[in-house]
């Protein structure tokens, strides 16, 4: 099954910038030609390529979590969940500048916590990221199951933006929340959960599936 978005080919958080870097191309190309035109050329394909939103198939596997963001995983490990108090299997995607940055629900479930910290923009590749920089943690019910989304600031990712409310319905592949400009987002299982990801592997967001938990619709 497929998910679609009402802009499949540019996130809505981009069409002012697409705009603005089509406009400033249009005018000087047309008024100084190719010679001075091809920087605008490369910082316009550079922010239409940032802002592409495609839908995603979801994959129809029993128990499935999917990735919230296409990127690179660089921690596979047991750790503490802040946001629910608890012992969690954590995996973290380290989105760059090259990547989707729409940020979609990996699980069918309703969100019973939401929470903001402002923090600091240091790399997101590195481990205190989850601690130190600008987050948002949504805290999701799936069928008594548990899971945390986090999205994190990067080095330049300087806005986190969150479309869900407490109380909303997610269903998985579901768009919630979009990071600009290089980021990462955390995800807190239950210990129960069967990672089927590695560090170093590549996701997709929605396409991929980060584990298995046992219960989930």
């Amino acid at each position: 099954m497929a998910v679609h978005y009402p802009h499949p080919i540019i996130a809505k958080e981009g069409w002012p910038h697409v705009a603005i870097a089509g406009f400033v191309l249009f005018v000087i190309h047309s008024t100084a030609g190719w010679a001075w035109s091809w920087p605008f050329w490369i910082i316009f394909i550079f922010v239409v390529q940032f802002f592409r939103d495609p839908g995603r198939l979801i994959p129809l596997i029993k128990d499935a979590v999917l990735s919230p963001a296409d990127g690179r995983v660089i921690i596979v490990e047991k750790g503490f969940d802040p946001y629910a108090n608890r012992e969690a299997l954590k995996i973290s995607v380290f989105m760059n500048v090259f990547n989707v940055h729409s940020n979609r629900s990996s699980v069918n479930g309703t969100i019973k916590r939401i929470e903001y910290f402002p923090g600091k923009f240091v790399n997101a590749d590195l481990d205190k990221a989850s601690t130190e920089n600008e987050r948002n943690a949504v805290v999701i019910d799936a069928n008594g199951q548990t899971i945390t989304l986090v999205q994190v600031a990067g080095l330049i990712a300087r806005r986190i933006l969150c479309y869900a409310h407490l109380g909303d319905k997610l269903k998985k592949g579901e768009r919630y929340g979009f990071i600009r400009f290089g980021s990462r987002v955390d995800v807190y299982l239950p210990l129960t959960a069967e990672p089927l990801v590695s560090v170093g592997d590549k996701v997709s967001a929605t396409s991929t599936v980060l584990a298995k938990l046992p219960g989930l619709d």
